[in-house]
């Protein structure tokens, strides 16, 4: 259905649907990339360290259904709904994850996702990453707010979003299931200055 809006919309869709996803460069020599079918074995062996599966309740079982999610997040680019990146060394070397989705063009609002693996933790790969994302969807793509959230037990996310420039907005209680049961979540927001 669509809407009829008294006002344009706050993002244009063709800034995506006329383009290739892009390979964002990222502090520390690092950069984001759209995932590779090479990158299967390291994505899936990423929902095996015990961090990733505490915070994460949808987990790949195979490299078949792995591959299945990376033509999923081309097809989230082609119809201009998400992307999904490799948080990757400059020599093809995974080190995380990272994404923006529920894009609203209407509004210029997106949502933002990520986690990195053991090795990268503790050393501002999650946080460089955050910080280039939102630098592309804020000021290239043009939109005015991002957000994200994870549980208010998840102290390192909530210490990557704080230094990512994210304030913190509240806790929404309840809102989300993890294996041990439901979790209140922090909302932390970035907003694009004018």
């Amino acid at each position: 259905m669509t809407r009829a809006l008294s006002t344009p919309p706050a993002v244009s869709a063709e800034v995506i649907s006329r383009s290739e996803q892009p390979v964002l460069s990222v502090a520390q020599g690092l950069e984001l990339r759209p995932w590779e079918p090479a990158d299967a074995p390291v994505f899936l062996g990423a929902y095996q360290d015990e961090e990733i599966r505490r915070w994460h309740t949808r987990r790949p079982q195979s490299g078949a259904q792995v591959r299945e999610w990376f033509a999923g997040y081309r097809q989230d680019w082609q119809s201009a709904t998400g992307a999904h990146w490799a948080i990757a060394r400059r020599d093809g070397e995974v080190l995380g994850r990272i994404s923006t989705r529920s894009w609203n063009f209407d509004d210029g609002v997106a949502g933002v996702g990520y986690w990195v693996l053991p090795a990268a933790r503790g050393a501002g790969v999650a946080t460089c990453a955050v910080i280039a994302l939102s630098a592309w969807a804020l000021y290239e793509i043009g939109f005015y707010r991002l957000h994200l959230d994870h549980s208010i037990r998840n102290h390192a996310s909530c210490r990557v979003a704080t230094k990512s420039g994210y304030l913190l907005e509240g806790t929404m209680r309840s809102a989300a299931v993890h294996d041990d049961g439901r979790h209140d979540m922090h909302l932390h927001a970035r907003i694009r200055n004018t």
